[in-house]
């Protein structure tokens, strides 16, 4: 499938600045980008999907275009900085922030979330698997119930995009955010927001779209609205060549092979003296990611002896959710974090847990 990735980038050019050739073969990649996005995620206008560089980018066009001044939003303590910051951001210019802790297993409660709902709150922000314990949120609960009070609902869905099943249809999320280079396979530097019909956003970025262009108005229809600039063809490309594996292969059983490599190893690990696996013991309770630490080993040096030791290539630290840490109890060190993939196997497990019991363990 990489290789596929790269042809598609390679033919890729700039869509809708032209009508020459390359430039009509462009427009015809990010359509189909689009399109199957919409069919993975099941809503029917594709247009909805509106191309991004990276969730990042997702997030912040989706909190800054829908806060104002004397709004209230209710987020987690288990988010990404690419949720709390911008929260924070809005919360210098009057918007009022209530933070919901977790448990000491990466959960929010539904009921806590929809507690802190008030007259004024106008977004909830939520993400839909942490990206330190791998823990998953109750989203479904607290979408239905912020769509039954009037309140909009954000999920961050850059941990389960392409691994873990979402249909829209089902999930009436108003916005979703992901990147495009984690579960959806692409390349990097490819991301989405979906706004749901009827959700008012103000673009953050403004400027040529390829439409419109007798006006100095941004236009109002979709994706023009958000899309600015000359868009990331070559990654939607790639983007679209991931996707397309991925209809084809099927979310669920993407999903019942992560599970079973995820139980595989919160298994081993804690078999291994002196380690302490976060997040929920159930790996279908949870996304790929998985945190540990080992006894009287800094996460850094654990990540170390992994790559030197073994290859094993592993993110230590505080992963860019501080506060996630602090409901694990794991903060300011953070910890180790492995996250099987579709394409890793049983074998790539059991030398990841081999490797492990050689760097160092303490004797049980």
């Amino acid at each position: 499938m990489a290789k596929a990735v790269a042809d598609a980038i390679l033919r890729a050019g700039n869509p809708g600045r032209s009508g020459h050739v390359l430039s009509i073969r462009s427009a015809r990649d990010v359509f189909a980008a689009r399109e199957r996005l919409a069919q993975l995620f099941g809503y029917a206008d594709s247009s909805r999907f509106v191309f991004t560089e990276n969730a990042t980018a997702a997030l912040n066009q989706a909190i800054k275009g829908v806060l104002r001044p004397g709004d209230h939003v209710v987020t987690t303590s288990v988010e990404h900085n690419s949720v709390m910051r911008p929260l924070r951001r809005m919360e210098e210019a009057g918007v009022r922030v209530t933070v919901v802790p977790a448990g000491h297993d990466g959960v929010t409660k539904a009921r806590d979330v929809i507690a802190a709902f008030r007259k004024e709150t106008r977004l909830v922000a939520m993400v839909h698997a942490s990206n330190v314990s791998g823990a998953l949120q109750p989203v479904d609960a607290v979408v239905a119930a912020a769509r039954r009070r009037g309140i909009l609902t954000l999920i961050d869905a850059a941990q389960t995009a392409g691994g873990v099943p979402i249909d829209l249809s089902s999930l009436q999320a108003d916005l979703l955010a992901a990147s495009g280079h984690k579960g959806l396979l692409g390349p990097q530097g490819t991301g989405f927001l979906f706004v749901r019909e009827g959700v008012a956003i103000v673009p953050l970025i403004e400027g040529g779209t390829g439409s419109r262009s007798e006006s100095d108005h941004q236009p109002e229809f979709f994706p023009d609205a958000l899309e600015s600039g000359t868009r990331n063809s070559v990654g939607a490309a790639g983007l679209a060549v991931s996707i397309a594996w991925i209809l084809r292969k099927g979310v669920g059983t993407i999903r019942s092979k992560e599970v079973a490599l995820v139980g595989m190893l919160i298994e081993g690990l804690s078999c291994i003296p002196g380690v302490t696996v976060y997040g929920p013991g159930d790996p279908s309770l949870r996304g790929s990611a998985v945190s540990f630490r080992v006894e009287g080993m800094d996460p850094a040096e654990v990540g170390t002896r992994l790559e030197k030791r073994g290859g094993m290539l592993v993110r230590a630290g505080l992963h860019c959710s501080p506060n996630g840490h602090r409901a694990l109890g794991t903060f300011p060190a953070g910890t180790v974090r492995v996250s099987p993939g579709p394409f890793t196997t049983s074998g790539e497990i059991a030398a990841f847990l081999s490797c492990l019991r050689k760097i160092g363990v303490p004797p049980a």
